[in-house]
């Protein structure tokens, strides 16, 4: 829900910054239904059905983000997604070197108010996990549903959506005639 929150923010930061939402119609973005279907997966795993084999979730975590690579690719021209995919390439770095879970700190956690549970968590506190550093170490703390962990990977992806917002909008921050690089793909 953090991600909802964040969304919402960075959305209303743009008229704010003097632009235009409605420049966002003038992006054109490829391969739609590859990131809809990653959330779907990625829903369907951690919140409708986290019981079950744990083999088949990692799986299915691990091609939801194949999934937003492929769409991150198609879209690569769009001012800031690369950066996006920087943020997105660190998580899954962290995820594919401890056994397709993002490891996350046990304090963090604890600071955020999540608390563990049964079932496939795409995050949890992993006994001996590696690049820990990459993983959900900077808590959020509050009730639900402000409560989270975030990694170094999703403050970048929160940089470059900022980024993407803001080019093709045309706000104070980044306008479109003083960045050299093109809006549409």
């Amino acid at each position: 829900m953090l991600l909802v929150v964040t969304a919402i923010a960075l959305v209303l930061s743009v008229p704010l910054a003097g632009g235009r939402l409605s420049r966002l119609a003038d992006l054109h973005i490829r391969a739609v239904w590859a990131v809809l279907l990653a959330v779907a997966i990625q829903v369907g795993i951690s919140d409708v059905a986290p019981g079950g084999s744990h083999w088949m979730h990692v799986a299915l975590n691990v091609a939801s983000y194949m999934l937003d690579a492929y769409f991150l690719f198609a879209n690569r021209r769009i001012t800031g997604l690369p950066i996006i995919a920087l943020g997105a390439a660190l998580n899954i770095l962290a995820i594919s070197t401890n056994g397709g879970v993002m490891p996350a700190s046990a304090t963090a956690l604890r600071i955020s108010g999540i608390a563990e549970r049964a079932g496939f968590d795409n995050s949890a506190h992993l006994a001996h996990a590696h690049l820990v550093f990459l993983g959900d170490v900077i808590p959020v703390p509050g009730p639900w549903p402000i409560g989270n962990v975030l990694s170094i990977g999703d403050l970048t992806i929160f940089v470059g959506a900022l980024i993407v917002l803001h080019h093709a909008c045309g706000s104070r921050l980044f306008r479109r005639d003083r960045v050299a690089d093109p809006v549409r793909a």
